[in-house]
């Protein structure tokens, strides 16, 4: 018989290179619901080295990505191990790890995400459930998005959950099943712009509101192929490597400028996405404290209302779903839609390590 009581850490290391999320989850289910608490959790940010080596890493052979993918392993199980020796914590029933993605091609049946080696478990002590993405692919899916099934369960009173990170992406329902998909490049993109102007990030979107929408770059860039494509669709750094930066540079002007037509650019796609511009949106990711973002969703969403929920929810919402997806894991459960994907079937993903 299934218990319905889990306390496990969520674990997560987004494209936006912030650090790596880590909280403390407990879930309880009854009558066909999920609950959820989140407890102690922290952000541990990467030092000047890994933040080189995630970044490079996109363009690294086999050989240095095997050795990346277990340095990686051990930084992250050593990461694990200090939160949960620094909090005292006992009886975990799992640590979930999502990792770190480093390639993600699925059109050509292949994702990476390092951190997710078997070493993990040992390192940390606990039972891990991780690589969530791999099987999704095997099965002719994207790999991505996996939130939305937590949106579903978790966050049900919105007709709308928008994710501002590396990339954004939506999910809402449609006919019965959970629909989502990757919009645009966000903090990627303005992340590295910032970098150049010598910040580690825009504060509340202030860079970006003193500089001057281009209207010819604003066109180009949603006349890219990608924003025609159907859904499902998800995009990985490779894109923002080879398609937006070249496009950008391509453009002689201020960095400002350029980070003021994005956000114009990124508010302008969200408003697109969604097929219906009535309801209740929550936003969380670490786009959601870029003010002048979300001034310029609004802008072009007027009868949407928006909702940023507090802090915990807003910063570890991506590890909160992640341990969700573990514990659906380990009792055996689908945590992975195909209307989401595009896999063959729904299928329950990861894999688990004593």
């Amino acid at each position: 018989m299934q218990k319905n009581s889990y306390t496990v850490i969520g674990v997560m290391s987004g494209t936006s290179l912030d650090g790596v999320d880590l909280a403390l989850l407990h879930f309880h289910f009854d009558s066909k619901k999920w609950t959820f608490e989140i407890g102690v959790s922290e952000t541990i940010s990467y030092n000047d080295y890994w933040l080189q080596e995630l970044k490079n890493a996109v363009n690294y052979d086999d050989e240095k990505l095997i050795k990346l993918n277990q340095d990686y392993t051990q930084l992250l199980g050593n990461i694990i191990q200090s939160f949960i020796e620094k909090h005292q914590l006992k009886s975990i029933d799992a640590v979930c790890s999502h990792g770190h993605t480093i390639l993600h091609q699925p059109q050509n049946g292949f994702t990476l995400q390092i951190g997710n080696l078997p070493e993990i478990a040992m390192i940390c002590q606990q039972k891990a459930v991780c690589d969530f993405r791999v099987q999704d692919v095997q099965l002719g899916g994207q790999g991505a998005p996996l939130v939305p099934i937590g949106d579903r369960m978790l966050f049900s009173e919105f007709d709308y959950c928008l994710n501002l990170g590396g990339f954004s992406n939506i999910s809402f329902e449609q006919d019965g099943n959970r629909i989502a998909f990757d919009i645009s490049p966000v903090n990627t993109v303005l992340n590295f712009y910032a970098n150049q102007l010598g910040f580690d990030y825009d504060d509340r979107g202030k860079i970006t509101q003193s500089g001057n929408l281009n209207s010819t770059l604003f066109d180009a860039l949603n006349r890219l192929e990608f924003y025609q494509k159907p859904f499902p669709k998800s995009l990985g750094f490779e894109y923002v490597k080879e398609v937006v930066l070249p496009l950008m540079e391509s453009y002689t002007i201020t960095t400002e400028d350029k980070m003021r037509t994005f956000v114009e650019h990124v508010a302008f796609q969200i408003a697109n996405a969604l097929p219906v511009k009535k309801g209740k949106l929550l936003i969380t990711g670490g786009g959601a404290y870029n003010d002048f973002l979300i001034e310029r969703t609004q802008c072009y969403l007027p009868e949407i209302a928006i909702t940023i929920p507090e802090p915990k929810i807003l910063e570890f919402k991506e590890a909160l779903i992640f341990g969700l997806l573990g514990v659906l894991k380990l009792r055996n459960e689908i945590n992975v839609l195909s209307s989401v994907t595009g896999a063959k079937h729904d299928h329950s993903s990861g894999v688990i390590y004593s």
